[in-house]
């Protein structure tokens, strides 16, 4: 199920029987399931944010985080511009949650495997975008169902669904839709278009924006958190003035992101945005306070908060 146009042209593969359910798919069985440890989500330690430290590993104790993995040869190639990653992340935002990775791939097992891979190694929620529907590269279900080691099944509930809707439409690939990897969480209330699936603590959305949205709508307070607390002061100052300052302001607030954003648009009303996050309202007030004290009052333009 993609946007745009459908008539764009398609590369021809080889196609193999696989497991019961996946014979539509390109298979790459060639190498061994791919099974994530338990702790899979807990974080690289030598990710780290620009100018800044954070307060935990992924998925500790008052940290919730999350990765997103776009797939689809048309972003890729530029043919349709990627709007779901931005928007979900300052979703997952509002709900306290950091993303911590987006990463886009083809519509190739293997690659959103290893994508998948890289997403829980760091994130403790994974949400895909695109790659569902009944055509030939749409190969996201197959993906998620080899990276645990699952076999993909049609679900009976959502067969069901489509049996009823389409009558003596439902052709062998409409078909394909009620396919999910075995033992997937299925959220498909009455008078829903589509499911959405879920398998450990990854959840598997479409494409199109307006479908994405109403997908990430039906989950979205489960993933609720502790909130984050952000500033912002827009500078008239260059990086080259501010450095000392942003590096006396790490060490002393290291549980404080702190980012620093210049502007080299003459456009710009100002030269440097500095940006303070964190799960502590008073840690983010006070690194907020201690830099803001260093400066020159008249190169403070504007302050804000979120």
């Amino acid at each position: 199920m993609r946007p745009g146009d459908r008539s764009r042209p398609r590369r021809t593969r080889p196609h193999r029987q696989g497991p019961a359910g996946i014979g539509r798919q390109q298979v790459a069985a060639r190498r061994p399931p791919r099974r994530f440890p338990h702790d899979a989500h807990q974080e690289d330690p030598r990710v780290r944010h620009r100018r800044g430290s954070r307060g935990g590993r992924a998925g500790g104790s008052g940290v919730s985080t999350a990765a997103i993995v776009v797939i689809g040869n048309e972003i890729l190639s530029a043919k349709i511009a990627d709007e779901n990653g931005p928007w979900l992340t300052r979703e997952l935002r509002n709900l306290g949650v950091e993303v911590r990775r987006i990463e886009t791939v083809p519509d190739e097992i293997p690659l959103i495997v290893d994508a998948l891979e890289r997403a829980k190694s760091q994130a403790k929620w994974v949400f895909t975008s695109g790659g569902i529907g009944p055509t030939h590269d749409d190969v996201t279900i197959a993906a998620v169902a080899q990276a645990f080691g699952r076999k993909v099944v049609p679900d009976p509930r959502i067969l069901g669904m489509l049996q009823a809707h389409y009558g003596d439409r439902l052709n062998a690939a409409r078909r394909r839709l009620a396919d999910v990897p075995e033992g997937a969480d299925i959220d498909w209330h009455e008078g829903a278009y589509f499911p959405v699936i879920s398998l450990e603590g990854i959840a598997v959305l479409p494409g199109p924006p307006v479908l994405f949205k109403e997908g990430f709508g039906r989950i979205r307070e489960r993933f609720r958190s502790a909130p984050l607390f952000g500033r912002a002061v827009y500078l008239a100052l260059g990086e080259g003035e501010l450095a000392e300052h942003l590096d006396a302001t790490v060490a002393r607030f290291p549980q404080v992101s702190i980012g620093s954003y210049p502007r080299f648009d003459q456009r710009a009303d100002y030269r440097v945005k500095i940006t303070f996050d964190g799960r502590s309202e008073d840690e983010v007030r006070e690194a907020f306070a201690f830099f803001r004290k260093r400066l020159p009052e008249p190169a403070i333009l504007r302050e804000e908060s979120s």
